[in-house]
């Protein structure tokens, strides 16, 4: 039995492999998430009972992986979104670089105890999370990339990150609220 499922998922592979790829490249504009979302289609296909009995194997392969494709599209569009809502908030807060010339000794110190902060909710995350932000900050390295080198999902990097942000963002809104008197008033 699993030497059919597996012949018939090979066969599929071999049959269609290039022409979805092809497919989910276009819709992707990414050949390498158009290759991570062809495999998890394959692998949806390998987990069902009883593949080979599929009427029209091909039409449901694409489908899969239709849908596969929507699902990181929608990702991708919210993690920009969220990515674009803290430019803004960074914009908001004052876009001058606290270590230009001509900076006062008190934004310098605080921009480094925040910088600090910043560190210290690092140091929190939980593993996978940390490694997947670092890598992104400090290697630059993609998120399919990150997904090769952690052993994990491209989704699963990008959930990594963005929990690595809002952390983040939370110390420092912490941070802010408890020495602006204004906002300690605002809390209930």
């Amino acid at each position: 039995m699993n030497k059919l499922k597996q012949q018939f998922v090979s066969d599929l592979i071999a049959d269609h492999g290039n022409s979805l790829e092809r497919f989910l490249t276009r819709k992707l504009d990414n050949p390498s998430d158009a290759a991570e979302i062809a495999q998890e289609a394959y692998l949806r296909i390998y987990r069902l009972q009883q593949p080979e009995t599929l009427d029209n194997a091909r039409a449901f392969l694409f489908q899969v992986a239709s849908n596969l494709a929507v699902d990181h599209l929608r990702r991708r569009t919210l993690h920009y979104r969220f990515l674009k809502s803290e430019e803004g908030q960074g914009e908001e807060a004052g876009s001058q670089d606290p270590n230009a010339s001509g900076a006062s000794p008190e934004k310098i110190l605080a921009a480094r105890e925040r910088l600090a902060l910043i560190y210290a909710s690092i140091d929190e995350l939980p593993l996978k999370c940390r490694q997947a932000f670092l890598l992104s900050r400090n290697s630059g390295l993609s998120y399919t990339a990150i997904a090769r080198e952690l052993d994990v999902s491209v989704s699963s990097v990008e959930k990594y990150i963005l929990q690595a942000l809002k952390h983040c963002r939370a110390a420092l809104a912490r941070q802010d609220g408890a020495g602006n008197p204004a906002a300690v008033i605002k809390r209930p």
